[in-house]
């Protein structure tokens, strides 16, 4: 398989909604995967290329998105929001054996860290722009964000 066949493979992966694809081959082993909602799709490939995997893209189950989170948000409209910046992974200490930046309870002021997100092996320190008490942790530690992704309410009172 060449480049252009992997990077056709890896447009075709990020178009379809599937969450990994991999393939095997005499010479090499490539797997693809993105931080999109697991979706399980089986099917036997006799040719490897990308338009072979197509038809089996068609299978796949539609995800809907999540919604619990709107309903959070609408009934406690005095908190504030805070979103992610960027795509990567969400941690809520500098490492395992550090303490978490702030808790659920915590008094923070604007500049305080909150997190750190990971994108492409650079961790981004993730400070508030607003002052108040953190009500809820919206997101898992170690868990990948989307960009504007709801991370944590804040009740600026």
């Amino acid at each position: 398989m060449d480049i252009k066949q992997i990077q056709e493979l890896i447009k075709f992966v990020s178009k379809s909604g599937v969450n990994e694809v991999s393939i095997e081959q005499k010479e090499f082993k490539i797997t693809i995967k993105t931080n999109q909602a697991p979706t399980f799709v089986q099917a036997t490939v006799p040719g490897v290329s990308a338009p072979a995997l197509q038809p089996a893209a068609a299978v796949q189950p539609q995800v809907e998105p999540a919604a619990p989170a709107a309903p959070a948000v609408a009934d406690t409209s005095n908190l504030i929001t805070i979103k992610s910046p960027m795509i990567g992974t969400f941690y809520r200490s500098a490492s395992p054996d550090k303490p978490l930046f702030v808790n659920v309870g915590d008094e923070i002021k604007a500049g305080d860290v909150l997190c750190i997100i990971e994108a492409m092996k650079l961790f981004n320190e993730i400070e508030s722009e607003v002052s108040g008490k953190i009500v809820k942790v919206l997101v898992d530690n170690s868990s990948p964000v989307e960009y504007d992704q709801p991370l944590f309410l804040v009740d600026p009172a």
